[in-house]
């Protein structure tokens, strides 16, 4: 007799590190996570929050490229939390365990209880986010974990944003992939906390609407917005990942921020 599997271990920056994830219950991390982790980009040792981290695949993916990040898992869920921390003890992941710790805590907290939860205020230069976008009406599943993890709740991105905004450095990177259609939702959650947005759509193929948004914005920043050029994921008419999306899933590249432009003084 069989035992029907729970749970998977799963590769990835090709092999560079793994992550034990549940079946049937849950989130399971892939490209969206591998694509939000490409947002963090530093040449100096950073602090990276991962809010609604699950099994811990984004977090774990910046330490795998950066040596020097030091990544806090922030997971309400214990079981997935407890599903990170077993991660971390794999032997394929001892090079980055070590930059890695696990914080059991609701994203929503605020104030001193946040605080007091092991969030405190001005204390990362980045919070990455993959919160659920999944309208609640859609998608229905009889798993309770994996509904909390893929469905949007009303107010949802002003209460995560709020909460990078309280645990970010002046000047601090926030970084997060979601629907397109939650745009107006992020422009609003980022007023007076994040400027400099930097919005970029992931089109499955050419001429195919974009089904992601990647998000990247500066705490106190008064830069204005930038649209830039759309990623597009794969190769015309095939699956293949195109170069520097490859390059990006795969931990081999990270996704800088345009540089600021200096506008020129017409000649009068």
């Amino acid at each position: 007799m069989t035992t029907a599997a729970t749970e998977t271990i799963d590769s990835f920056h090709r092999g560079q590190f793994q992550v034990i994830q549940p079946l049937g219950q849950g989130h399971r991390s892939g490209m969206d996570a591998m694509l939000l982790a490409s947002l963090v980009v530093s040449k100096r040792p950073c602090r990276v929050a991962d809010l609604g981290a699950g099994a811990g695949a984004a977090g774990m993916a910046v330490a795998s490229r950066l040596d020097h990040a030091e990544v806090l898992l922030v997971e309400r869920s214990a079981l997935m939390a407890q599903f990170a921390r077993r991660s971390l003890a794999l032997e394929a992941n001892t090079r980055l365990a070590t930059r890695i710790s696990v914080l059991e805590a609701d994203v929503s907290l605020t104030g001193r209880a946040r605080a007091a939860a092991g969030l405190a205020d001005n204390s990362f230069d980045h919070v990455i986010m993959n919160p659920p976008f999944n309208d609640a009406a859609d998608r229905k599943t009889p798993d309770a974990l994996k509904a909390e993890a893929h469905a949007m709740t009303d107010g949802l991105f002003d209460t995560w944003i709020r909460t990078a905004s309280a645990i970010a450095r002046p000047g601090g990177q926030l970084s997060l992939i979601a629907r397109p259609q939650s745009i107006a939702e992020i422009m609003s959650a980022c007023s007076r906390r994040f400027g400099g947005i930097e919005i970029t759509p992931l089109h499955p193929r050419d001429g195919e609407n974009a089904v992601r948004i990647l998000v990247t914005a500066i705490k106190q920043s008064r830069a204005r917005l930038t649209l830039r050029a759309p990623l597009i994921v794969h190769e015309a008419q095939t699956h293949r990942f195109a170069g520097a999306v490859d390059d990006m899933n795969n931990g081999r590249a990270g996704y800088s921020r345009q540089a600021p432009v200096r506008h020129q003084k017409l000649p009068q």
